[in-house]
């Protein structure tokens, strides 16, 4: 009876053992592959986006210039008023007062009209730039089986970023066409 309790016994072991194992197994297949990708990087450090800052800073450098020559002329008739105030005539004084009061609204107005559109022009260039970073991210994701790719995260493990891999696409062109070879960027998240 004792011998046979234990047959019963390590039977019993060894099929919750394989049981156990098979689990493992089965669990070890269905692990998602699971992708990052950093968009302020990729904002930063794509070319296209590199091209697109370069595309707005040159269109609107004539204007911030401007900006900047009224600012100037703002500030040489404050020094002119702070200085020349206390011996001018009442009447002189009140019209100088206006002049740089109007000269003041005009620069604030015009400060907030370039922001206003520098913003709008920043974000029609760089909506073009995400797009193109979603559809590669989409082409990655596909051509290297991810289940899913964050674009926020608290902390990511640097195995699962592939950001620099979105960027190589955007360099070379590709996102708009095909998808990269599924072993040809390095990092690959396993």
């Amino acid at each position: 009876m004792f011998k046979s309790f234990r047959r019963l016994t390590l039977t019993f072991v060894g099929l919750l053992f394989s049981s156990f194992l098979s689990t493992a197994l089965v669990m070890a297949q269905d692990v998602p592959k699971i992708g990052f990708v950093n968009l302020d990087r990729i904002l930063r450090d794509a070319p296209a986006a590199v091209a697109a800052q370069k595309k707005i800073e040159a269109e609107f450098a004539r204007k911030d210039q401007e900006i900047g020559k009224l600012a100037e002329q703002l500030k040489k008739l404050e020094d002119a008023m702070q200085k020349n105030g206390p011996t001018m005539a009442d009447g002189e004084r009140r019209t100088k007062e206006r002049e740089l009061g109007e000269l003041g609204r005009e620069l604030q107005r015009r400060q907030r009209d370039f922001r206003e559109e520098l913003n709008q022009r920043r974000n029609e260039e760089l909506s073009g730039v995400l797009e193109q970073a979603n559809r590669a991210v989409r082409q990655i994701a596909e051509a290297e089986k991810y289940d899913m790719v964050f674009q926020e995260a608290v902390w990511v493990n640097p195995r699962i970023d592939i950001t620099d891999k979105v960027i190589k696409v955007l360099g070379t062109g590709t996102a708009a066409g095909r998808a990269p070879a599924a072993g040809n960027a390095k990092g690959s998240a396993k």
